[in-house]
């Protein structure tokens, strides 16, 4: 929050400021109050009155029960075409609930989702606001100009759709982004215990990489968390850093959603699950570690030094990255048709180029592949990604079957070529389930012969 604020001021904008600890809002003025025009207020009501109408009032605070507190506070100090923002990371559900209530009251609502963590916030992160289209009109100019910008200078901010449109754009971007550090992950773990590349060279891979197709944020602060010394031990920091990713939750609604709509958001599942592994219970890993056979049998041929196994890796990272993304933006698709909102992809994929954590030269290539007329049906039937795919796919497979052999988890890698494949097989096993379901349970099944079903 003070570093969006101190962005407006930067921007040219006063900027009303107020936190329930006004010990904050001094020490803020104290550190940064040269940057811009700041107001000091002590309390909402006092906030409320330092604004110009129609009153902008953006809220950052903890996603749930304190949104609404600062809600219920602030209502009774508004008027009329008032617009209240939340910045925060809220569940998109909470937000359509927030804005029928507000519309009551004659005031907007927005869900505004937000990307690029703090650095994003101070100079440019990705806007995506939803909310009523009328609102864009008084607050939209004011997100564009703090917004990140792209190389072609547009802003990665513009309306999303109504109620919350904005806030579930950002939970599936989120989403991917489980995806994409999970992937990451498994790349750097293939590469250590199976090619031996330890973190100090797996650092210059990725930077090189950060020069490919696999250009992104992801990948270069990877080559910077890899390349780290820690001071302490003098080994690489990564080896003191315990093995268990945390959450806030936009990653789980992003697959409850997909659940809900059918969506088979498969990487994103495995990368919420994988989490959950890694933390829930140490004391069950560290059981397993001591009691679980590796069924590998004795040891298989290492591929250390052999720069084909990492090249191979690359091309499997990307290709699943891309399967990820598709996966992704079916679901956007998807929600777009059962929520009423009509969802440009392209736009959506212009919105992450920049400021955002999975902004990536990939996202240059999807907007241009959803920009034109013949907007494929899924991500992955775009001509130029058919032929990414066709080159990827010998290596994609031998990543996954090393992993196997290995006894290496590499679940994301793994789910996007199960994916891949369930895509283009003419028949799966769902026959078979139909014909189950039916004989248990009389739920009836469709013939291929009879055009009725």
């Amino acid at each position: 929050g003070a570093n969006l604020a101190r962005n407006f001021a930067r921007h040219g904008y006063t900027v009303a400021l107020h936190n329930r600890s006004v010990a904050r809002t001094d020490a803020l003025l104290e550190a940064y109050g040269s940057e811009g025009r700041f107001i000091r207020t002590e309390s909402l009501a006092e906030l409320v009155g330092a604004l110009e109408r129609p009153r902008r009032i953006l809220v950052m605070v903890q996603a749930g029960a304190a949104v609404d507190a600062v809600i219920e506070a602030l209502v009774p100090l508004l008027e009329p075409g008032d617009i209240i923002i939340d910045g925060g990371n809220s569940y998109f559900q909470d937000t359509r609930r927030r804005e029928a209530a507000l519309a009551e009251a004659g005031l907007d609502f927005v869900g505004v989702g937000v990307s690029g963590g703090e650095e994003g916030a101070l100079n440019g992160p990705s806007i995506m606001p939803g909310g009523p289209e009328r609102s864009y009109a008084s607050l939209g100019p004011m997100l564009e100009d703090i917004a990140a910008k792209a190389v072609d200078g547009s802003p990665c901010c513009a309306w999303i759709g109504t109620d919350g449109a904005g806030h579930f754009v950002k939970m599936v971007h989120n989403g991917i982004e489980y995806a994409d550090m999970q992937v990451i992950g498994e790349a750097h773990e293939l590469l250590r215990s199976v090619a031996g590349l330890e973190p100090a060279d797996q650092a210059k891979v990725f930077q090189q990489w950060n020069t490919t197709e696999l250009a992104s944020y992801l990948i270069e602060i990877t080559a910077h968390v890899l390349g780290q010394v820690d001071a302490r031990t003098q080994g690489p920091l990564i080896d003191v850093i315990v093995d268990a990713a945390g959450q806030k939750g936009t990653g789980r609604w992003t697959v409850q959603e997909a659940l809900e709509l059918g969506s088979p958001v498969t990487a994103i599942a495995e990368s919420v699950f994988a989490r959950a592994l890694s933390s829930a219970e140490p004391a069950m890993r560290a059981t397993a570690q001591q009691v679980l056979p590796s069924g590998i049998g004795g040891t298989t041929e290492d591929v250390v030094g052999d720069p084909g196994f990492v090249e191979d890796v690359r091309k499997a990272l990307y290709a699943s990255k891309l399967v990820s993304y598709a996966q992704g933006l079916e679901m956007l698709t998807m929600a777009g048709a059962e929520y009423g909102w009509e969802l440009d992809l392209a736009a959506i994929a212009g919105l992450w180029r920049e400021g955002c954590i999975i902004r990536a030269q990939l996202l240059e290539v999807i907007m241009a592949a959803y920009a034109g007329e013949n907007r494929p049906l899924n991500l992955l039937f775009a001509e130029q990604f058919v032929t990414a795919l066709e080159d990827a796919l010998p290596a994609w497979r031998r990543v996954v079957a090393r992993a196997v052999e290995r006894g290496i988890p590499a679940p994301v890698f793994a789910s996007t070529l199960n994916y891949y494949d369930s895509l283009r097989r003419p028949r799966l096993n769902a026959a078979l389930t139909q014909g189950l379901r039916d004989y248990f349970g009389a739920h009836t099944y469709r013939r291929i012969d009879d055009a009725e079903g």
